[in-house]
Parts: C-alpha cells; structure tokens; sequence
C-alpha cells in the first residue's frame, strides 16, 4: 500500500488477519538495502549465483 500511513489503524483494515509471512514482507519492502538489492539484481543478467545469494541473504528461501 504505497503512501499509506504505516501509523494509522486505518491504512491497514486487515492487519489482525495478517500471517506472518505477510508482516514480514511489509517488513521487507519497506528496507532500503533490500531495495537496492533488488535493484542491483534486476539490472544485472541475474545470473543464478546471484539469485541465489540474493534470496539466502534475505531470507527469501524455504525449506521445502
């Protein structure tokens, strides 16, 4: 929800449903170093090294 008020109950009707996979991507997304991770990694030729660094450095692999 970009521009929202995190502060305010309102931005956030859903909030106490919330998983906490979702928190976490709030969290998440919200991260300056992430986003120029991010940003870094789609500019490049996202070579699957660095993927897969990208995705152990945040968090963003699971145990299947």
């Amino acid at each position: 929800m970009p521009g929202a008020d995190w502060k305010s109950e309102e931005a956030y009707p859903d909030a106490k449903k919330a998983e906490a996979e979702d928190i976490a991507w709030e969290w998440l997304r919200r991260n300056c170093e992430y986003q120029r991770d991010y940003m870094a990694l789609a500019a490049s030729k996202r070579s699957g090294a660095m993927a897969h660094q990208f995705r152990r450095q945040w968090g963003l692999s699971f145990r299947s």
